[in-house]
């Protein structure tokens, strides 16, 4: 009888999802939208994004995933970090081809801000917008939610420096770092632990993003070929937003195994002595 009670109960709890998980402006009788959970599941499967504010700029650290195929031509391979406008860049984990559409939309919200206005669109203001699309894309019939996360890295003369978060619902927040993808939680854990709580300067946000990758993706050794890094920063009166090319990215990894094997031998040291 119980066999049968809990058959009963698994077969119920099947059908009733299947009753509202076919469109996305159906809620089911726990008042959940299982399209846009799906689509989260599907952010959840994508390669890691990781982001941190710093006090004089902002990192956004990114895992390659399609560098595993030797004959992919990497001068045509898709993108992972996409600049937006003069001052903001965002990273994507997700259906790549539902980022290109959302990252084209982002550019000529942009665009046509600072065509009208002689100046850079505010960061929440570009990514508020956006959000707008995504929510309307989880309410409307014949419609199915974007598969995609962002993480937006800018700057204003209002807020300075800012790293946001989205998710296909349209829900968005500011962050002080925040990390997307496959692997999130253990990466937040970590950040949770590691992010002092009165800022840091650049160089340590690098270091900390390399660090938590190193922590949480699943591969044996960190490479230049396996992340892609990011920043943000202002020089003068302009935003610089740098791609690090192959060896500066080497550089920092290799720092942080230095400083990570230093650490190791002093613990070593400090048990053999006790």
């Amino acid at each position: 009888v119980d066999g049968n009670q809990k058959y009963t109960k698994q077969w119920y709890q099947r059908r009733v999802r299947g009753r509202y998980d076919s469109r996305t402006t159906t809620f089911s009788p726990e008042g959940r939208l299982y399209q846009v959970e799906y689509a989260m599941e599907a952010v959840g499967h994508a390669a890691t994004c990781l982001g941190i504010l710093a006090n004089d700029g902002v990192v956004l650290a990114v895992e390659r995933r399609n560098t595993i195929n030797s004959l992919l031509d990497e001068s045509f391979g898709s993108e992972k970090i996409y600049r937006l406008g003069s001052d903001a860049a965002c990273s994507v984990a997700g259906i790549t081809s539902d980022a290109n559409v959302l990252t084209s939309h982002l550019r000529l919200i942009a665009q046509r801000y600072e065509f009208t206005y002689q100046e850079s669109i505010p960061v929440e203001q570009l990514v508020r917008t956006v959000c707008d699309v995504k929510q309307r894309y989880t309410q409307t019939g014949g419609l199915r939610p974007f598969g995609v996360s962002l993480l937006y890295m800018g700057w204003d003369t209002r807020y300075g420096f800012q790293l946001y978060q989205s998710d296909p619902s349209g829900n968005y927040g500011g962050w002080k770092a925040a990390c997307i993808g496959h692997n999130h939680a253990a990466a937040v854990s970590l950040l949770k632990q590691e992010y002092k709580e009165g800022g840091c300067s650049m160089k340590e946000a690098l270091h900390l993003a390399v660090k938590v990758l190193s922590k949480t993706l699943d591969i044996n050794k960190l490479t230049a070929e396996k992340i892609q890094i990011a920043t943000l920063t202002r020089q003068g009166d302009r935003t610089m937003i740098k791609v690090l090319s192959g060896d500066d990215t080497n550089k920092l990894i290799s720092e942080y195994e230095a400083e990570a094997k230093k650490i190791e031998d002093e613990k070593k040291a400090g048990s053999s002595k006790a």
